[in-house]
């Protein structure tokens, strides 16, 4: 089943129901798609603990308008996606945040491979591939493993694995992996004191619209402890400066100077390892996805496409 866009244009984007993508016994994937499956097909990778809607459903129509098949999902240990097992102690993150080796449950490789899985699962030979901070991370790897899969990069508020840039600040810490008390009233206010940290000063979002996005997170379902699994494979991922260098395909990244989570210097140091890209920052913009650059957004990404395009 489908359903329409709430928009008025003619040209409706069709909107599909969320389905399950069973990529091995252990792991499924929640995903949804906006537009002609006829369009060029653009998935979506989202961050660190942000299911899918966080890739606000205005965004992907606005995507699916400029000509693509969108497809967002859920990560594993994310919204209605499988959870993983696996303990990490406040103690083994704090070792794994100033570089000590630490294990993990898994990998920003097997995050990868969760993507190309979902790819082959949707059928697509090939695809341009978008993501966000941890998201950013699991698109470069990606492409890293299979470059032959992925059209055209988005890095988006990113980093390279390099820990001299991109860094976060150590004083967000405590208020990420802090108990946050039982319930959705509390899930709520702790998102809000989070997004107040790491929101964009120049384009601030409203407060009822984020509690309703938050209470929508929730409703998805929350695990904490899959957050933590999450963050270590991002504090244990390795540096892929030399290997971007390495990429082919046309690149786009973009960055806000306002960054508290993810410093603007990832960015750059991404956008410095990858012939010929595009970088792109943004006064005012932290940590987020305001409404008042989604057409911004919608036309480098369409550029970015145009470009391959010009290039095969």
């Amino acid at each position: 089943m489908s359903r329409p866009s709430q928009d008025a244009a003619p040209s409706a984007v069709t909107i599909a129901d969320e389905l399950l993508a069973p990529l091995s016994p252990e792991v499924e994937l929640c995903y949804q798609a906006f537009g002609d499956p006829d369009g060029e097909p653009l998935l979506l990778v989202m961050g660190l603990g942000g299911p899918m809607t966080w890739w606000p459903e205005e965004l992907c129509v606005r995507l699916a308008e400029a000509g693509f098949h969108v497809v967002r999902y859920d990560n594993r240990d994310t919204g209605r996606s499988s959870r993983m097992r696996g303990r990490v102690t406040t103690a083994r993150l704090a070792r794994a945040f100033v570089g000590a080796p630490v294990a993990a449950p898994y990998s920003m490789g097997d995050l990868a491979q969760d993507a190309l899985g979902l790819m082959d699962h949707l059928g697509w030979a090939s695809a341009h591939v978008a993501g966000i901070s941890m998201g950013g991370m699991i698109a470069q790897t990606m492409a890293l493993a299979a470059p032959d899969r992925v059209r055209t990069l988005t890095s988006i508020m990113s980093t390279t694995g390099r820990r001299a840039v991109g860094w976060q600040s150590p004083a967000l810490l405590p208020t990420l992996v802090a108990p946050r008390g039982p319930g959705r009233e509390a899930y709520i206010r702790r998102a809000l004191l989070v997004w107040g940290i790491i929101g964009s000063p120049g384009f601030p979002q409203d407060e009822e619209e984020l509690r309703r996005r938050a209470g929508e997170t929730f409703d998805r379902g929350i695990d904490e402890a899959g957050v933590l699994r999450q963050m270590i494979a991002v504090l244990t991922q390795p540096d892929r400066t030399r290997r971007l260098g390495e990429l082919p395909m046309p690149t786009l990244v973009m960055h806000g100077l306002a960054d508290k989570m993810v410093h603007v210097s990832g960015g750059r140091a991404t956008a410095a390892a990858i012939r010929g890209a595009e970088l792109i920052v943004i006064p005012g913009w932290g940590h987020d996805l305001p409404a008042p650059l989604f057409p911004t957004f919608t036309r480098a990404i369409r550029r970015t496409a145009d470009r391959a395009r010009r290039e095969a």
